[in-house]
């Protein structure tokens, strides 16, 4: 089997690389470990920006986005238990975010790779990755048969615990890493949401964030140890909690949860994203805490650059745009991993915090609340930073 570009791992980042690729003309096979049923069901975040609902309607993928999706012009923060809200289409230029869940823009993405039959071979087993520095191809394991594809170039999409990061060496690849000291626990509940907007909450016990996945199904999460296991929060406590966190500006209805897990946070960076033939996208290469919601926006910013470096190198033969597909996609991860750790630092307790530490957060949210200049910056950040930064210095 041949083809132009491998891809490895069906996700946000694999999978619209995939149809971007198509788009543009060049031939690419997806290799996923599992099946289509489990990648599609993974709950993931639910907030895009302007570049990813662009490129959905560049790909004609973007019906279902536009009859479901919620516009959210605004963002609502709270801190000593009153609620401010941040306009975030003055203080950006008119744009917005939509909320829409990670699992039905994959199954937006699966039906359209059905509808036009890309190849998307799922329970690819021990995949591995060979010659990524001369004439790549890849090996994988299904139904007991061992498979091969040789191509041109291999995408890694296979997230933070993928093979493909790792066929970068390691004297040539350098990692950066912070583990925060919590995580969060969310629910999913078949409720109205506690507001039109999401709502982020500064509180003595920790965080809290109210969000949704429609009009009628809210996503919670409050922060909690990592030490702490689902057992320990029944729906009544979880309900208590979230409540108390957020305050009585959120009018928080209460019913069963069908869904609830803690996350852990972390940050995490690996450079370069390129090796020889093979590109890094999304998870594999960076990992962001869930506080703004830029972990699928930065694949499939991700999945845009590669796609038009691709294009460009089979329609000129000029390899100059693969070449600086790395520095170009870090310049925007870097920024977002800054706004990322920046908000999460600004919502969260930190266990070893002082009260000298409290006083700076809670002064650095009144101002947020009474500084329009800082409200752009943050809209800036919130609603997506521009394609095209620059790689940062140092």
């Amino acid at each position: 089997m041949r083809t132009q570009v491998a891809i490895i791992g069906a996700g946000p980042g694999g999978l619209f690389l995939a149809h971007l690729l198509r788009h543009a003309g060049i031939a690419a096979t997806v290799l996923e470990r599992r099946d289509r049923s489990y990648v599609e069901s993974r709950v993931r975040a639910g907030v895009l920006e302007q570049v990813t609902m662009d490129v959905l309607a560049e790909l004609a993928l973007d019906g279902r986005l536009r009859a479901q999706g919620l516009v959210h012009d605004g963002v609502n923060l709270v801190s000593g238990g009153k609620m401010f809200r941040i306009d975030l289409a003055a203080r950006s230029g008119g744009r917005h975010v939509v909320v829409y869940g990670q699992q039905e823009v994959m199954h937006d993405l699966f039906e359209a790779a059905a509808a036009e039959n890309m190849s998307v071979i799922f329970d690819a087993t021990d995949v591995a990755l060979h010659d990524v520095g001369g004439r790549p191809f890849v090996t994988w394991r299904k139904e007991g048969r061992e498979e091969r594809v040789d191509c041109d170039f291999i995408a890694g999409c296979d997230g933070f615990h993928g093979v493909s990061r790792n066929a970068i060496p390691e004297g040539v690849r350098k990692e950066f890493e912070r583990v925060y000291p919590f995580g969060w626990l969310g629910i999913l509940a078949d409720v109205p949401p506690a507001h039109r907007e999401l709502i982020y909450a500064n509180h003595d016990r920790g965080f809290a964030l109210a969000s949704m996945r429609s009009k009628s199904r809210s996503r919670y999460y409050v922060q909690c140890g990592l030490d702490e296991k689902v057992e320990d929060w029944p729906d009544e406590r979880f309900w208590d909690e979230v409540t108390l966190r957020l305050g009585p500006a959120a009018d928080v209805t209460r019913g069963p949860s069908f869904e609830k897990g803690i996350t852990p946070l972390r940050s995490f960076v690996a450079e370069p994203m390129r090796h020889g033939k093979l590109f890094l996208l999304g998870d594999a290469a960076h990992i962001v805490p869930p506080t703004g919601a830029k972990g699928l926006n930065l694949a499939v910013s991700d999945a845009v650059m590669l796609s038009e470096a691709l294009a460009d190198f089979y329609r000129t033969g000029n390899a100059g745009d693969l070449d600086g597909y790395s520095a170009r996609a870090l310049g925007r991860v870097w920024r977002a991993e800054r706004f990322s750790c920046w908000f999460t630092g600004l919502t969260h307790r930190f266990p070893q915090a002082d009260a000298f530490a409290r006083k700076i957060q809670v002064a650095e949210l009144a101002y947020l609340r009474q500084s329009e200049a800082l409200q752009a910056a943050f809209s800036e950040n919130y609603v997506g930073l521009p394609l095209d930064l620059g790689a940062p210095h140092g």
